[in-house]
């Protein structure tokens, strides 16, 4: 599986577009990188570079981007609303895809070693890369920023992890290291820089001081002005979305701005976020408001509109969302990518896969989505108002089924290729012979648990859908039989697939558990369907009478 590392330099210069662009195009011409987002800031004078690669690649991008930094950027006349200590004022490695946070911390060694031997400029390390305590957060390093540093590191304290203690006044200093997403998120105030400030002293975790610490953890925070939007930003920085997101730091604000009668005008993300984050604050809205919304697109709009995003400048999810921008395959396996009718050719070409267990998925989704259908039909329809609120609670587990299957129409092509391939390794020694019966045990646990994976998701259909039946618009009948009888193939179909590998399982523990648990899944879906399919018989003869 490919590793992807994102790497997030950012660059004391945003007013020269030329100097921008030359980074720009230099991390552009480093083989395996991607270049995703470029956000200067006039105001800050500053520009944030987004880029991802190999763990490689991303190190190369950024040595190159900095040889470029470090013939075009002047510290000595630099100026500009951003705390700043260096020409490249930080560089952090993040994971994005099949990449340890260890994998990250090695980024950061071999960037700031080769950064300090080739320019001779003092790096510091940071975060997860830090080589104490004192040194984990960016704000204690940059302490005092770039004016402080001829005195700064002449202290054994702040001696350079690489490079030399000395002050080099073109450059200043740099701080490399790994950590997880950072989000870059600025609140907009109608008011003064001063203003802001004071909100930002409230809500950062390092408040006032000791004695009077902020409301919100894991997160550092400034109040600036933003000369090109004419407003005032509590600019802030949240290291942990998990602990602290989106919109509660807005919320936080929201409130003490109103507390201050000031305004506050939408809020704006400064580089890449990850989608957990912009759907975090979806749900939050949808719970508060009391909204029905299921659909990933209108959840991203709900939050672009309630947080403000595009009252700066327009956010795209496609241009701000790194999942989108990467196009994560896992997502969109080679099969569920395909035409439906290029699908079904797949099928019926002359090829093992995709067969039988994909197929079952596939028919299983469709079930599932026939049944979302239903619901979507009764949904909001004036003659059924009386049922939004059953519906509100009916059609989600039908539509997570529907979603949750997908994935499996390529699991299951790919266990098969994985047991395939175990099938022809070599077994002239004895090692070969271990490497192979490894192999081939844990293909086979993978042949067996896709397709009981698939029973057990189709399976959760059935409750929600002997409701449906009950309650369901009566037009869409039919629907609702076609879709219990595909939930019902569809585990039949598991149940063949499982059956028919059990046979290759050595350890007898884990085929005894699973024959018992398909059987049962199997007699849970023959249930399911007859139960659902006779609530629909006796609700149709009851109109006839």
């Amino acid at each position: 599986m490919t590793k992807v590392v994102e790497c997030v330099p950012n660059f004391s210069e945003g007013q020269n577009k030329e100097v921008v662009e030359a980074l720009a195009n230099a991390v552009m011409q480093t083989d395996g990188c991607r270049l995703l987002d470029v956000d200067p800031g006039p105001s800050t004078n500053r520009t944030v570079f987004t880029f991802v690669g190999s763990p490689e690649d991303v190190v190369e991008g950024a040595l190159n981007m900095s040889r470029v930094a470090f013939s075009l950027i002047d510290m000595s006349s630099h100026k500009g609303e951003h705390p700043r200590m260096g020409a490249l004022d930080v560089c952090p490695f993040v994971p994005v895809a099949n990449v340890t946070m260890e994998e990250c911390v090695e980024c950061a060694n071999n960037f700031g070693k080769r950064l300090a031997a080739e320019l001779n400029v003092p790096v510091y390390l940071y975060g997860h890369a830090a080589t104490n305590e004192s040194r984990v957060k960016l704000p204690d390093i940059r302490t005092g920023e770039y004016e402080a540093l001829p005195e700064k590191l002449q202290q054994d304290k702040w001696k350079p992890d690489y490079g030399p203690p000395a002050f080099i006044p073109s450059w200043g200093a740099t701080a490399t290291g790994a950590r997880n997403f950072l989000i870059a998120f600025n609140v907009n105030v109608l008011g003064t820089k001063e203003q802001a400030h004071r909100i930002a002293l409230n809500v950062r975790t390092q408040g006032r001081g000791k004695d009077q610490p902020g409301r919100l953890e894991h997160v550092q925070g400034i109040g600036w002005w933003l000369d090109e939007a004419n407003l005032a930003q509590v600019s802030m920085n949240l290291t942990d979305q998990d602990v602290t997101p989106m919109h509660v730091a807005f919320e936080e604000c929201l409130k003490d701005a109103k507390e201050m009668n000031l305004g506050i005008c939408g809020s704006q993300v400064v580089g890449i976020i990850p989608k957990k984050a912009i759907l975090a604050a979806a749900d939050y809205y949808i719970q508060r408001d009391n909204l029905f919304i299921l659909e990933e697109s209108q959840k991203v709009r709900l939050a672009i509109n309630r947080l403000g995003l595009s009252s700066v400048s327009q956010f795209n999810p496609k241009d701000r969302i790194i999942e989108y921008m990467i196009e994560d395959e896992s997502e969109s396996g080679p099969l569920t990518s395909l035409s439906l009718k290029s699908f079904i050719r797949s099928i019926g070409a002359r090829t093992p896969t995709p067969g039988g267990g994909s197929a079952s998925a596939a028919i299983g989704a469709m079930g599932a989505a026939l049944c979302t259908m239903v619901g979507w039909m009764t949904f909001g329809n004036k003659k059924f108002m009386a049922l939004d609120g059953t519906m509100r609670k009916l059609i989600p587990p039908l539509y997570e089924t529907m979603n949750a299957l997908i994935p499996l129409v390529d699991a299951d092509a790919d266990a098969f290729t994985a047991f395939m391939d175990a099938m022809k390794l070599p077994k002239k020694s004895e090692e070969d012979i271990k490497k192979r019966e490894a192999a081939l045990l844990s293909s086979t646990k993978s042949s067996i648990a896709v397709p009981m994976h698939t029973a057990i998701t189709a399976n959760k259909c059935w409750d929600p859908l002997k409701q449906l039946a009950v309650h369901g618009n009566v037009q869409c009948i039919s629907d609702l039989q076609v879709g219990a009888r595909a939930l019902e193939t569809a585990v039949w179909g598991a149940y063949y697939n499982v059956i028919i590998n059990l046979p290759n399982m050595k350890e007898e523990e884990f085929k005894t558990k699973a024959k018992s648990d398909i059987d049962a899944a199997l007699k849970q879906a023959q249930e399911g369907a007859a139960e659902v399919l006779k609530i629909i018989d006796d609700r149709v003869n009851a109109k006839d009478k």
